[in-house]
C-alpha cells in the first residue's frame, strides 16, 4: 500500500529539445510504494521524462523535486553500444552503487535470480540475446537496490515465462516503480494509477487506478465532451440563424441580432478542446516484389544454443509466394541470431533465390544507418528497387504511419525507439521485398498501431520469416509454417 509521502514531483514543468516542445507546464506527483504507468504516443516524450527524473535533463521552466537522499535507477530500453563489449561483472561493477565492491559477485547472483537469468560473470554482454539482456538491464538497476525503479519499455524481446516472471516480481515489489510500456496486458497487473501525456498539448493528467480503467474513463471523456460540443455548436448555429432573420427586419429588432450573435460566439468560446486520443497509424500494405517465384527461401539446417553450447538442428523448409514462417523458442536460444544470418545470406544451411530483395526489421533498428535523415532513410528504400523517387507517394506514404515533415528532416538516431520502428515500416512498404524477416516487430510499438500492422502483415503475398513473444499479436497473422527452435 502505498504512503502518503510524495517521492517525486513536478511543478509546471517545461521542456524543449531544440526549438520543439516536449512538455509544457507538467504537473503530477508520485507518492511513495506506488506503481505508475506512463502514457502515451510515441515520441510523445515519455523517455524524456524519465532522463528529467534522472537528472540527465534539465527542465527550461518549472521544477522537479525528488528528495535527495533517495536512490533511483533506470532499466533502459535498450543495452548501450559501449556495454555490449563488457563482460557480465564488468557491466554491474559499473552499475554498482556502493564504494565498497567487496561482494560484488555476491550481490550480481542475487540480482540474476531475481530475474531468471544464468549468466557466467566472463560471458561478453553483446553475445546475449534481446531477451537476456532485457533481463541484464532490470538486473543492472536492481542491483542499486534504489528506492525508486523506473523501467522503459521492460517487456521488449521477453519471452511469456520472462513477463510472466517480471509481472510477479513487480506485484510483489514493495518500492516505488514507473514503467513505460505498450503491453496492455502486462500493465494492468500491477498498476495503481496512470500518467497520461498526451502528445497534442504536451501536458500530463494523472489518473488513478488500472490501465484498462485509465483506457476507459478517457473515452468516456471523449464522449461527453464531444456531445456538449455537439450541443453547444447547434444553439450557436441557431442563435446565428434566428440573428439574420431579426437583423433584415431592421429597427431594434437589429439590436437583438446583436445581441444574439454575441450570444453565439459565447457558446462557441464555451466549447472545449475535446482530447485527441492517440492515433493510430493509416491501414497499409506491403507491396511484394514483382516478377518472381518458385522457393524463395529454403531452410535445411540451422544452429541453436543449448547450455551455453552451439548445437546445429536440420530441417526441411521451402518457403515461396504467400508463404509464412514463425520461428519460436524461449530467450538465448537463437531466434534472432538466426534470422541476422538468414536476412545477410551467411546461413551455411539456408539459402535465399537470387535477386530475392530482403526487408529486415531487426528489433535493434540496427539495419538503418542512424546518421541519416528519416528522408533519406525512405529514399534509398526506393532507389534500393530500381524506381525513381516520388516525393509525392514518398511523403504519403510516410505520413501514413505519423512521420511529418518536421520528423523527416531528423536524424534517426534522435527518434524515440517507438517512431524507430515506425520509420522501419514505411521503409518495407517503399523497399517491395520479397522476403521480409521480421524480429520482434512490436517492440516500442504504440498498442493502438498492432492490429493495423498485423493486418498488414496477415496479408503480405511475399515470403515472411517471423519471431514474436505477442501471441495475441501472432494469433491477427496466417501462419502457414512454424519452426520451434526448442525442439
Amino acid at each position: 500500500m502505498a504512503s502518503t509521502e510524495t517521492v517525486i514531483r513536478f511543478d509546471k514543468v517545461q521542456f524543449e529539445f531544440g526549438l520543439k516542445v516536449i512538455l509544457e507546464e507538467v504537473s503530477f506527483s508520485v507518492r511513495e510504494g506506488m506503481k505508475m504507468t506512463i502514457m502515451g504516443q510515441n515520441g510523445a516524450g515519455k523517455s524524456t521524462m524519465f532522463k528529467l527524473m534522472m537528472g540527465e535533463f534539465q527542465p527550461k521552466y518549472g521544477k522537479i523535486s525528488i528528495d535527495k537522499d533517495l536512490r533511483i535507477a533506470i532499466s533502459r530500453q535498450i543495452m548501450l553500444p559501449e556495454d555490449k563489449e563488457l563482460t557480465v561483472q564488468a557491466f554491474f561493477r559499473k552499475h554498482f552503487a556502493d564504494d565498497t565492491i567487496y561482494n560484488i559477485d555476491a550481490r550480481i547472483a542475487e540480482v540474476l535470480e531475481i530475474v531468471n537469468l544464468k549468466a557466467p560473470l566472463d560471458k561478453i554482454i553483446g553475445t546475449f540475446s534481446g531477451g537476456q539482456q532485457a533481463r541484464l538491464l532490470l538486473a543492472a538497476a536492481l542491483i542499486q537496490k534504489p528506492d525508486i525503479l523506473l523501467l522503459d519499455e521492460p517487456t521488449n524481446n521477453l519471452d511469456r515465462a520472462g513477463i510472466d516472471h517480471l509481472t510477479d516480481f513487480l506485484r510483489a515489489y514493495k518500492k516505488t516503480c514507473i514503467v513505460i510500456s505498450h503491453d496492455a496486458e502486462f500493465l494492468n497487473a500491477f498498476t495503481d494509477g496512470v500518467l497520461y501525456l498526451d502528445v497534442f498539448t504536451k501536458k500530463v493528467e494523472q489518473f488513478v487506478g488500472d490501465y484498462y480503467d485509465v483506457v476507459e474513463r478517457i473515452k468516456a471523456q471523449i464522449e461527453r465532451e464531444n456531445m456538449k460540443n455537439a450541443q453547444l455548436a447547434k444553439e450557436a448555429q441557431a442563435n446565428k440563424e434566428q440573428a439574420n432573420v431579426f437583423a433584415h427586419k431592421g429597427g431594434k429588432l437589429r439590436l437583438v441580432a446583436k445581441k444574439m450573435r454575441d450570444k453565439a460566439e459565447e457558446l462557441e468560446d464555451s466549447m472545449v478542446d475535446t482530447r485527441r486520443e492517440d492515433r493510430a497509424i493509416r491501414p497499409f500494405t506491403i507491396p511484394m516484389q514483382e516478377d518472381i517465384g518458385g522457393t524463395i527461401l529454403s531452410i535445411q539446417k540451422f544452429s541453436v544454443i543449448e547450455n551455453h553450447e552451439v548445437v546445429e538442428k536440420t530441417a526441411d523448409i521451402k518457403l515461396g509466394k504467400d508463404t509464412h514462417l514463425a520461428l519460436s523458442g524461449p530467450n538465448g536460444i537463437g531466434k534472432t541470431t538466426l534470422l541476422e544470418t538468414l536476412a545477410s545470406g551467411k546461413s551455411e544451411g539456408a539459402t535465399i533465390a537470387p535477386g530475392i530483395r530482403v526487408g529486415y526489421y531487426r528489433q535493434d533498428f540496427s539495419t538503418l544507418d542512424f546518421d541519416q535523415t528519416v528522408y533519406d532513410c525512405l529514399a534509398d528504400a526506393i532507389k534500393e528497387t530500381g524506381r525513381l523517387v516520388e516525393e509525392q507517394y514518398l511523403r504519403g506514404t510516410a505520413a501514413g504511419f505519423l512521420i511529418t515533415g518536421e520528423i523527416m528532416k531528423m536524424q534517426i538516431r534522435y527518434l524515440s525507439e517507438g517512431q524507430k520502428g515506425l520509420v522501419s515500416f514505411a521503409r518495407l512498404v517503399l523497399l517491395q521485398p520479397g522476403l521480409l524477416i521480421l524480429d520482434e516487430p512490436t517492440n516500442h510499438i504504440n498498442f493502438r498501431h498492432l492490429p493495423i500492422i498485423a493486418e498488414a502483415l496477415d496479408a503480405y503475398e511475399g515470403a515472411m520469416v517471423i519471431v514474436s513473444h505477442v501471441d495475441e499479436f501472432l494469433w491477427q497473422i496466417r501462419i502457414d509454417e512454424y519452426l520451434e527452435l526448442d525442439r
